[in-house]
Order: structure tokens, then C-alpha cells, then sequence
């Protein structure tokens, strides 16, 4: 059940990620998981160098989905620029 439910607040994450940005971004739903399991590890990652999470200790919501947001900027001016 662990990859399941990963995958499945991956993917809410990262459609909150998308509906919170402004623009289109042009991803499917594998994608928007991908973001939102890698918006939640970086936000673990984050805070725990912060000292807001012990080690292993996973993210909160919020911080997942501004992860997320912030992962969604980078990959945003990545691809602005190569246009």
C-alpha cells in the first residue's frame, strides 16, 4: 500500500501544484505525479535541513504542494529558455 498511496497524494499534490500556478503547463497526469512526489521530497529535503522535520519525517501538505510550485517554476524558466 506504501507506492499506491505515494503515487496518490503525488498526484494531488502536483495538480494542486498546477492549478496554484498561473499558465498552462503542458504535462500529463504521470508528470503531475512525478511533481508532486518530487515537490514533497523537496520540501522534506528542506525542511529537515531548516530543522522544521526530524529525519524521516515526511512533509506536510502545504510545504509538498510549494515544493511542488517551486519545482514547477524551475522546469518553467528551463523551458522558456530553450524557446
Amino acid at each position: 500500500m506504501g507506492i499506491i498511496s505515494t503515487l496518490i497524494v503525488g498526484l494531488i499534490v502536483g495538480a494542486l501544484a498546477r492549478f496554484v500556478m498561473p499558465g498552462e503547463q503542458k504535462m500529463g497526469w504521470i508528470l503531475t505525479c512525478v511533481l508532486g512526489i518530487a515537490g514533497s521530497f523537496l520540501a522534506g529535503f528542506v525542511g529537515q535541513s531548516l530543522g522544521w522535520y526530524a529525519v524521516g519525517e515526511p512533509a506536510g501538505w502545504i510545504a509538498s504542494v510549494l515544493g511542488a510550485v517551486v519545482l514547477l517554476f524551475i522546469v518553467g524558466k528551463l523551458n522558456s529558455s530553450k524557446a
